[in-house]
């Protein structure tokens, strides 16, 4: 049985204005809930760890964690 990539995670590379996929796929999880985000529901990452958020509110929280 062949799998959709909606089935799939993607793989994605974060910059300052935007991602570039890698691996393509339908969604990418959440780093701090493990929440799938669809890509075009994808607003908030970072850059430097490299890691999607469902949220503005677990972006700052994630933020935080380095202060």
């Amino acid at each position: 049985m062949l799998m959709s990539s909606s089935d799939k995670a993607a793989t994605l590379i974060y910059g300052p204005n935007g991602f570039r996929v890698v691996k393509p796929g339908h969604f990418v999880p959440c780093a701090m809930s493990g929440v799938p985000i669809p890509l075009e529901e994808l607003r908030y990452w970072s850059v430097d760890r490299q890691e999607a958020y469902a949220s503005a509110e677990l972006s700052t929280r994630r933020a935080l964690e380095d202060l």
